[in-house]
């Protein structure tokens, strides 16, 4: 500990620079707070990398791959029994908390029916509500929720072994169990510290309960590797848990700090005061850290983030409307209903050009809203191409004539900051106002935090967003972006009943060929109808201090909160 703290001081005081890291001790620079420390409420990548290293799910990701799991605290990789219905893990034994308690089936036990029980929007236990409780609401909003439901969900057959009960088949319950947020909590150090007390007394009284600030974020207890030992708001010091049931890391200290400056991150990168840094965009780290001494470059890494403009069917927002009809001063709110608006913005955007000049040569057009590494995935469908003759003539079809003879102003908003959603945007822009003088595109920087709400209750217009994946199947995005179900679908407004049907059927589908063949058809079936403009898939990469060790293409899975690094920090050493 005193070692730690003298660490600590030295790196923590302005304007003093370390000759180099210690060994045993690796540094982080970041430019964003880290929201909460309990993975009951953990939704974001920044809180995540704390919660996957701190606490442990029962199974994780082995190595890069995104279909194959390895135990942590189950002994092994579960299969199905009960027609899929029905899963029964076994338990690790000999494992403790940090807190010093036991690990029994009883904390798992209590982890998941916690996430059942307080369940919000804001938190990713609503794929975990919809596995176990057919519904992702939770109590409040959901009626048919009881106790006896979520009793009955998950449950303790003896001390060592945990069993779920599937109302239905679903073969992405494997993967969404992997997630940092389903990671177990020291049932008796939670209660101590104020959170739900696990009995049907009391579980009324957490329903949808925000867990942000609660006593697991202030006072985390986990079996992993690292354990807590101070938190302010700019910077979080773990060291390595000795009682850790696996084996000892190398890396014995974490010290994350808040650096919003880019430049000051850069600054400490290239000194060796910091071994990982937020590093930003591509162009930026081409131009001012690729190649320069002491750093280690590694490319060709896969991207799981899926983006695109949204083309909103039913806008809420009259001030984006202008005169509201198509006479050259505004647009109806069902402006984007006609599947040949839709197609002619698609014959709009140069995709060859954003990925030149923005991802410099270094991105992908892919063919539907998926990652193409992702099972399911199909290259078989047809992309979009930039061309102006084919937009020209779906122009003239939209809305009888009427978009060409009459022209349209169309107000959009970017996320204020986001470079790249801005160029897009202009590129758009540029290529739609060449096409007919009487167009006119108004492109406008906003809040993220705005554009989100207003986005959720479907009030912008045209707006490009993206998605990270919760788990490694392709049902968290095709479902989330295609289902009138899904997360994203007040956003769009857009529905398709055979879309609705093949995803609903791929659900409870286990075989992977017949799985695969329906989302082909929804790939197709939305290059048709063109919902959304595919933003290209950049090429992701991580930088790195050179003696850093365990990073790399091998290592590097794109599942992790990590981002930086792609691993779990017990996996590094230095040399």
């Amino acid at each position: 500990m005193k070692k730690l703290g003298l660490i600590t001081t030295m790196l923590l005081m302005g304007g003093v620079a370390l000759a180099a890291v210690p060994k045993d001790t690796l540094v982080i620079q970041e430019s964003a707070d880290i929201p909460t420390l309990d993975p009951g409420v953990t939704y974001d990548t920044a809180s995540g990398q704390f919660t996957e290293n701190i606490y442990e799910t029962l199974w994780t990701y082995k190595g890069s791959s995104l279909t194959s799991f390895e135990p942590l605290l189950a002994t092994a990789i579960p299969s199905f029994s009960n027609g899929g219905k029905t899963l029964t893990v076994s338990l690790r034994k000999n494992v403790k908390f940090q807190s010093g308690n036991a690990f029994t089936c009883a904390d798992a036990e209590y982890s998941f029916r916690r996430n059942l029980v307080t369940n919000s929007g804001e938190s990713g236990n609503w794929f975990l509500s919809d596995s176990l409780l057919g519904t992702q609401s939770n109590a409040k909003d959901d009626p048919t929720i009881t106790w006896a439901k979520i009793a009955a969900s998950v449950k303790c057959s003896n001390p060592s072994t945990l069993v779920f009960s599937l109302p239905k088949a679903d073969p992405a319950f494997l993967a969404k169990l992997a997630f940092t947020g389903q990671s177990i909590v020291d049932m008796k150090w939670a209660i101590q510290q104020g959170e739900w007390n696990g009995t049907e007394a009391t579980w009324k009284d957490w329903v949808g309960k925000d867990l942000t600030g609660g006593g697991l974020d202030k006072k985390p207890s986990g079996t992993g590797a690292y354990q807590l030992v101070s938190r302010d708001a700019n910077s979080i010091l773990l060291k390595a848990f000795p009682g850790y049931w696996g084996s000892k890391p190398a890396i014995q200290n974490i010290i994350w700090q808040k650096i919003p400056e880019q430049a000051a991150r850069f600054q400490a990168f290239l000194k060796g005061d910091a071994d990982v840094i937020e590093s930003g965009a591509r162009a930026v780290v081409t131009e001012q850290l690729v190649g320069k001494p002491g750093l280690s470059f590694i490319d060709n890494l896969p991207n799981t983030v899926a983006t695109a403009f949204f083309m909103n069917e039913k806008i809420g927002d009259p001030a984006l409307l202008g005169s509201g009809k198509l006479d050259g001063k505004g647009i109806p709110a069902n402006f984007f209903s006609d599947v040949n608006v839709r197609r002619a913005f698609a014959y709009s955007f140069d995709y060859a050009g954003y990925i030149k000049d923005v991802q410099q040569g270094k991105g992908k057009q892919r063919t539907m809203l998926l990652p193409d590494t992702f099972p399911g995935y199909t290259s078989s469908v047809k992309t979009y191409k930039y061309d102006p003759v084919q937009a020209t003539a779906y122009f003239k079809r939209a809305f009888s004539g009427n978009v060409w003879k009459n022209g349209f102003t169309l107000n959009t908003n970017y996320r204020a900051g986001a470079v790249a959603s801005q160029t897009a945007m202009e590129i758009l822009k540029k290529n739609v106002e060449a096409i007919n003088p009487k167009f006119k595109i108004n492109i406008n920087a906003k809040q993220w935090s705005q554009m989100l709400t207003d986005s959720k209750n479907g009030k912008e217009a045209m707006i490009i967003l993206g998605w990270a994946p919760d788990y490694a199947d392709p049902d968290n995005f095709l479902y989330t972006f295609y289902s009138s179900q899904g997360y994203y679908y007040p956003r769009s407004n857009w529905k398709d009943a055979s879309v609705d049907k093949w995803l609903d059927q791929a659900r409870v589908t286990v075989n992977t060929a017949a799985r695969n063949k329906l989302y082909a058809q929804v790939a197709q079936r939305a290059y048709e109808q063109t919902p959304y403009m595919l933003v290209p898939a950049g090429v992701n990469f991580a930088i790195v201090r050179d003696n850093l060790k365990g990073v790399s293409a091998a290592t590097y899975n794109p599942m992790r909160s990590d981002a930086n690094t792609g691993v779990l920090w017990k996996t590094l050493s230095k040399n």
